[in-house]
């Protein structure tokens, strides 16, 4: 129960009725002073005592304890009540601004306004890189706990494939105007889109910007439009926070892949595959017509809820750094002190970073890894883009291989990480010939010193949004 608010829908009813504080107290039989600390929100009343308060203002007890301000007056003083009762401003050790009838509504406006411009500088501040690491490592352990199947998502896209009939096959172009159509929207190809931003919705005139050009290799524009139009299939609001930004990206991204690989015919495909012992990612790529990277995220979605297969799931750079992991088979990925393992460096006997030395890394790569955790078995594909190379690897405990094509390998490699013997310290005899003899010129990332950057949406630059979309209303 918010004390506040029920404070000041009693005191509304009470000047409803034009009583004073002490007609309402001799009406309940309790002291003047006890009402009073009820109505300022410093005291929760018995039941029996909203009760008798109720009767006394002959209102229904229900109507104390509506969950709205009983006036746009009300709400700013509520809001104020509980920016004053905060931890951060309670630090700056400034008295309370008392509010009554006296305050004029415009300094109450002013003071709501200074609070929340302090409350959204604070976050700004916070929004590190290690909150931003705490909160993709959060992430990952919800989703390992529900095997990173979603079943408030599927249930969702099934439906809107049937509101267009598509039945089976690769999701078209003219689907996809379909699906957006029946959600409500219209799509428009532009050639000035912002440069901070994938997509940019007009939720005035219900328009869907994107760009004219596909924004890069492995990006599939098919899912940018989906992954907007699942925001709002899926209810999301403006993010409160890194992690909540963080929580909507991954839905929208399941939204669109359980889209482009419809739930009841990726199982179809699989179990086929899997009754064969031929499950390939590739196979599962070309089938629906997506990118490798869609294929392996989606296979995750699938394998462990369906088939009782746990997988792990890596996309590794050129440099041996970890861009994105996801695991459910208890594969040991390098971690901070935060659990993050966004930018850490993966041994270098994993197949995620043998694919890069292999004669031909092109091809299809499979290989079994001796860890300190278990034996574990990995496909691997490689993709080129403006980054750099990157290595998407898909693994799966030793028990498990046999359902895979590749599952009979020979390839196979001893990884003793987190053993610093194993790959991060130098062999001996180099370091005894250069240490102290090297002075490399280091390469830093000026994001990992950064804080992110501010805003609702993380690196999205609100007034070019806003200037893109005055420029296509006029």
């Amino acid at each position: 129960m918010d004390l506040v608010l029920l404070g000041q829908r009693l005191r509304h009813h009470r000047r409803a009725r034009g009583m004073t504080l002490d007609q309402l107290s001799a009406a309940v039989g309790r002291a003047p002073s006890q009402l009073s600390l009820i109505e300022n929100g410093k005291r929760e009343p018995k039941l029996s005592m909203l009760q008798a308060l109720a009767a006394a203002l002959d209102v229904p007890l229900a109507d104390l304890l509506v969950p709205e301000p009983p006036s746009r007056r009300a709400a700013l003083e509520i809001e104020l009540a509980h920016f004053q009762d905060s931890s951060a401003y309670g630090v700056l050790d400034l008295p309370p601004v008392r509010v009554g009838r006296r305050l004029p509504a415009d300094a109450l406006e002013s003071l709501i306004g200074l609070h929340r411009e302090l409350a959204r500088r604070q976050a700004e501040q916070s929004a590190t890189p290690e909150v931003a690491r705490r909160a993709n490592a959060q992430l990952r352990v919800d989703m390992r706990e529900r095997d990173n199947y979603f079943p408030e998502i599927e249930a969702p896209a099934a439906s809107v494939l049937r509101s267009v009939r598509h039945s089976t096959g690769p999701l078209s172009q003219r689907g996809i105007l379909d699906i957006a159509a029946q959600i409500g929207f219209t799509l428009h190809y532009v050639p000035d889109l912002p440069n901070s931003t994938r997509s940019v919705t007009d939720l005035r005139n219900r328009r869907i910007y994107l760009p004219q050009v596909a924004s890069g290799k492995g990006h599939d524009p098919r899912a940018v439009v989906l992954q907007t139009l699942g925001h709002f299939v899926l209810g999301h609001n403006d993010p409160v926070d890194y992690g909540d930004f963080l929580r909507q990206r991954v839905e929208a991204n399941y939204f669109a892949a359980a889209l482009l690989m419809p739930e009841k015919f990726a199982v179809e495909f699989l179990r086929d595959a899997k009754a064969d012992r031929a499950l390939a990612i590739d196979d599962f790529r070309d089938a629906f017509g997506v990118s490798y990277e869609t294929a392996a995220h989606r296979f995750t979605n699938l394998a462990t809820h369906h088939f009782g297969i746990p997988v792990h799931f890596t996309r590794v750079h050129e440099s041996g750094v970890v861009y994105k992991a996801y695991e459910n088979d208890n594969v040991r990925f390098p971690a901070d002190v935060t659990g993050a393992i966004e930018g850490q460096p993966i041994c270098r006997r994993w197949a995620s970073r043998t694919v890069f030395g292999s004669e031909d890394p092109y091809s299809s790569f499979y290989q079994f890894t001796d860890t300190v955790a278990g034996t574990y078995w990995c496909t691997v594909h490689v993709e080129s883009t403006r980054s750099g190379e990157f290595s998407v690897t898909v693994g799966t405990p030793y028990e498990h291989a046999r359902w895979f094509r590749g599952g009979d390998t020979t390839r196979r490699t001893v990884s003793r990480c987190p053993d610093p013997d194993c790959c991060s310290r130098p062999p001996s005899e180099l370091v005894s010939r250069w240490e102290g003899q090297a002075w490399p010129s280091a390469r830093v990332h000026s994001h990992l010193l950064a804080a992110l950057p501010p805003g609702t949406f993380p690196g999205v630059d609100a007034q070019d949004v806003y200037e893109f979309l005055q420029r296509r209303s006029s």
